[in-house]
């Protein structure tokens, strides 16, 4: 699989899909940015500051304030690949944050989500 796609795929570009998905399903942006700051440690001035940057996926995680320790909880199939099984850094983070924008437009509850 190639990657390098994934590295310079500017995270400014895919959050509003991130929302809309959310949306779609009667979930907030509020939501979605919880999810963010859950996995990554960005604040909401910090992550408008990506946003308004139009920071790539490997400036945005190679940023990221504080990556959440339970982030390796996350477990399941996104794009037909397992995440837990993801060996590039990442594409597994870009994974996790795919299938917890999943998890949220599904309807799963918060904590669930949240690992907590």
């Amino acid at each position: 699989m190639d990657n390098t796609r994934i590295y310079k795929m500017s995270f400014a570009g895919v959050y509003p899909h991130y929302v809309q998905k959310a949306e779609k399903k009667g979930r907030t942006k509020a939501e979605v940015d919880t999810v963010i700051s859950w996995l990554t440690g960005y604040d909401q001035q910090a992550l408008q500051q990506q946003i308004d940057n139009k920071t790539n996926f490997e400036t945005f995680f190679a940023q990221a304030p504080a990556m959440n320790p339970h982030a390796a909880k996350i477990t399941g199939v996104i794009c037909g690949y397992r995440v837990e099984d993801i060996e590039d850094k990442l594409v597994q983070q870009v994974r996790w944050l795919d299938k917890l924008i999943d998890e949220l437009a599904k309807g799963k509850a918060m904590e669930k989500i949240l690992r907590k």
